[in-house]
């Protein structure tokens, strides 16, 4: 492996943990409705696994209500059902082709509890970077003696896996403060 080649696969990996970190932490019920609420809950619908986003319109018409419409309206049962098996902590209300999901207020004890869940998905996200820069720095380091790279650019090259390692962290870092005051906030 050449020393760019290194470096982009290291970039792309951390980036992806990132990715999705961020995607995890916005499925995380804050007590405001946002629709990356239900994205990631799946309805088997005609013997697929498909995201409630693929098959259904979703709007915010309250801070604190999710209305799913279904472009098919036989599947309004099928897509209530699959919210209530999810982990989203909310009974849906069919009405008609529609399905609501009131948002109730977050009570400390959740909120508290919400916090510790989040904290430990951005530490798994910050191991999976760490892992990166181990296994990248394993890379260069055999590049290096198999001649591909010089002494100076392995050292170049682990003083910039380093940097890209604490520039994730510093973003991981950032996404979970974030989502921790929006659990806080009252």
């Amino acid at each position: 492996m050449t020393y760019e080649q290194i470096l982009k696969e290291s970039d792309d990996k951390m980036g992806k943990a990132c990715e999705h970190v961020a995607q995890e932490l916005r499925g995380v019920r804050s007590g405001r409705a946002t629709p990356a609420l239900v994205d990631h809950i799946r309805v088997d619908y005609y013997g697929t696994q498909t995201p409630i986003g693929q098959m259904a319109q979703i709007s915010i018409p309250e801070p604190r209500q999710i209305l799913i419409k279904p472009f098919d309206a036989s599947q309004v049962k099928e897509v209530a059902k699959a919210i209530q098996a999810s982990d989203l902590g909310v009974t849906p209300q069919v009405d008609g082709k529609l399905i609501r999901l009131a948002l109730p207020p977050l009570s400390e004890e959740r909120r508290k509890k919400l916090v510790g869940l989040v904290k430990e998905k951005a530490e798994a996200a910050k191991v999976a970077v760490r892992a990166v820069r181990r296994d990248a720095i394993k890379h260069a380091e055999t590049a290096q003696e198999d001649g591909d790279l010089t002494e100076d650019d392995l050292q170049d090259a682990k003083d910039e896996i380093q940097r890209k390692t604490k520039a994730n962290e510093d973003k991981i870092e950032e996404l979970l403060q974030k989502k921790i005051e929006e659990l806080m906030a009252v």
